[in-house]
């Protein structure tokens, strides 16, 4: 069994989205310094790096990530290859068989994200889309950019498509390394009472 990694590492320095929390890490005791243990204040946006986003993300009355359902983030999910596609649109759907496909990732870069560096310009979802996925009967949507809806977008079309259906969303993936196609897929959230995302450890394996 080969597992593969699709998180991003977190670090003080990393790129987030303009006007999130940047993420820290202190520490607050020390062996170094004589204390029996070493334990670190960690201080993030919810978010940050590969993370989930929850109906209440964007929902007044949406559910939070502690209450979303499990099964949503374990089982088979396909990875599909969208290099060099500015909006992932329905047509870029034809041909593919999507029976017994529940959980979807879109690899749209074949090479590392700047860590450092927040890129406005990634490949988005676009809304036929988002409703297409819907109508497949979809649990979750993974991306490798920083969100499914573009940079400039007021009204997030794509996001409030998806969470509205139960759809949950799994953003900021490091997929440049994954051959296209079938897999199993584990990408927990924090159990986090009232939040409205949660970064997540992600990981594929077959």
């Amino acid at each position: 069994m080969e597992f593969f990694d699709i998180s991003r590492t977190l670090f003080e320095g990393m790129a987030v989205w303009p006007g999130d929390p940047e993420f820290s890490r202190t520490q607050s005791l020390s062996m170094e310094e004589g204390a029996a243990s070493n334990v670190s204040l960690i201080a993030l946006g919810s978010h940050t790096g590969t993370h989930v986003d929850a109906p209440l993300h964007l929902i007044r009355t949406g559910t939070d990530v502690a209450l979303l359902p499990l099964s949503h983030f374990v089982g088979p999910a396909r990875v599909l290859d969208l290099v060099g596609r500015k909006c992932i649109l329905p047509g870029h759907f034809e041909g593919i068989d999507w029976q017994g496909v529940r959980r979807v990732l879109f690899k749209t870069c074949d090479h590392p994200s700047p860590d450092r560096l927040f890129d406005q310009n990634y490949t988005c979802l676009d809304q036929k889309a988002a409703e297409f996925l819907v109508g497949k009967g979809i649990l979750l949507v993974g991306i490798d950019t920083p969100s499914v809806d573009p940079f400039d977008s007021t009204d997030l079309l794509a996001h409030k498509t998806l969470l509205s259906s139960g759809v949950v969303i799994v953003e900021g993936l490091a997929l440049d390394l994954i051959s296209p196609g079938d897999y199993w897929l584990a990408c927990l959230p924090l159990k986090i009472a009232g939040s409205d995302g949660s970064p997540v450890r992600a990981v594929l394996w077959r």
